[in-house]
């Protein structure tokens, strides 16, 4: 019988970004993450409830890594980054009195979950929904 996987994982993002300042800004004040100890290399940890953020200068990546973006180029282009929350209300109400653009108002979806999205200030989408209610 084959063995499971580790079933109690965690998650933690990093975000290579461009202006660091306006990225803490934007996740501490917007999105409501608590700031951690800036370590060497301008690298920022980040937490809210059982996410883990982390944000780094996209400067300190060599020009060849795999996720480094071309000139022109949005960052995070392909990915749809989800915070699911309790009271989608209330944080869509917070990140309209932080006094941030939408990148979608909030709106109730055909497959049954409420969300908003906004881009962060290097490009970055998130998607910000209901929990499903057979999810916790």
């Amino acid at each position: 019988m084959p063995r499971t996987l580790e079933s109690n994982m965690t998650f933690r993002l990093e975000l290579f970004v461009d202006d660091l300042a306006a990225s803490m800004d934007f996740y501490n004040r917007v999105l409501g993450f608590a700031l951690g100890k800036q370590q060497a290399g301008n690298y920022v940890p980040m937490t809210n409830g059982d996410v883990y953020l982390s944000l780094n200068l996209r400067a300190n990546l060599p020009d060849d890594h795999p996720i480094q973006a071309v000139v022109g180029e949005r960052l995070g282009r392909g990915i749809e980054l989800v915070l699911e929350v309790n009271d989608i209300e209330a944080m869509y109400w917070h990140v309209q009195s932080a006094n941030w653009p939408m990148s979608g108002e909030l709106q109730h979806r055909p497959w049954g979950l409420t969300d908003f999205r906004v881009l962060d200030p290097n490009g970055y989408y998130w998607r910000i929904t209901t929990r499903r209610k057979d999810d916790h």
